[in-house]
């Protein structure tokens, strides 16, 4: 009881903070929601790639990402299923930062997650270019771990959560938009928590 009491003030002052979206509830828990099994990780073979409308495509072996700058970030994050997790801590390589290394064309609007097992998300660019935007590999101190999307994934939390990418194996730069696996099955294209942007026209939520 002291505990559910406790939890309802923590969530009062938060929305009296403005930072509880419309429709969501607090948790201290971290739940984990992944479509399809954990992929394996070998770092010997693991590696990332940059395509599509860039100046130079790349690629990084994880050990030459390790070595990229980082940044600690505390940002709060919102999940589509209803619930909010706040003053979450991550570490990883600054989106604008990592960006710098290759270049991006004009021609650019929208980002492309590509990760394992095919699945793909979609924002565009200039949502992507925030300053809490991350390529994250740590949480709360530690390597996270492979239920919440270890050892890469994409940390965008001015988004619902399944914007922030899973698995991360590359990142495309395209002119055009492309929805990816929950947008195409229904889910909005945008998912601002705040406009509570859940489900697009083809919702069937």
């Amino acid at each position: 009881m002291d505990e559910l009491l406790g939890r309802r003030k923590e969530e009062e002052r938060i929305k009296k903070e403005g930072r509880l979206p419309p429709g969501q509830s607090l948790t201290q828990k971290f739940p984990v929601l992944t479509y399809g099994p954990n992929p394996p990780f070998n770092p010997a073979t693991w590696d990332l790639r940059v395509f599509g409308e860039v100046e130079k495509e790349m690629r990084w072996t994880w050990a030459e990402f390790l070595q990229l700058p980082t940044v600690t970030i505390t940002v709060d994050i919102h999940c589509v299923t209803r619930w909010s997790k706040f003053d979450t801590t991550w570490q990883g390589v600054q989106f604008t930062e990592w960006i710098k290394l290759f270049g991006v064309k004009p021609t650019a609007r929208y980002v492309i997650a590509h990760c394992d097992y095919g699945y793909t998300t979609n924002l565009p660019l200039d949502v992507m270019m925030d300053d809490d935007v991350l390529l994250a590999y740590k949480y709360a101190g530690l390597p996270l771990e492979p239920d919440h999307g270890g050892p890469l994934r994409t940390l965008v939390p001015k988004r619902y959560f399944w914007k922030s990418a899973k698995f991360l194996r590359a990142i495309e730069f395209s002119k055009d938009d492309k929805p990816g696996f929950w947008e195409q099955a229904g889910y909005h294209n945008d998912g601002d928590p705040f406009k509570e942007e859940r489900y697009g026209r083809r919702g069937f939520f």
